[in-house]
């Protein structure tokens, strides 16, 4: 699952470096993602929805078994 999971992320991430971000996997646990959003990402107040209706959402939708993406 792993794998896949950092197929996707590599897929949204230009989105998220056009605005100075970036994004990495910290872990995958029983469909559990970590991730850490970094640079313009990591302090931006818009981070959560960037998290859950952009990265979440396509996670769920092209990776069988993810149940949720969490930040740290």
């Amino acid at each position: 699952m792993r794998a896949k999971v950092e197929e996707v992320l590599n897929q949204v991430r230009p989105a998220l470096l056009a605005d100075g971000g970036d994004v990495q996997l910290v872990d995958v646990n029983e469909g559990v993602v970590t991730v850490r959003l970094t640079g313009a990402c990591g302090g931006c107040p818009m981070a959560t929805m960037t998290l859950r209706h952009g990265i979440e959402r396509v996670l769920k939708e092209q990776v069988p078994g993810v149940k949720e993406v969490i930040a740290i």
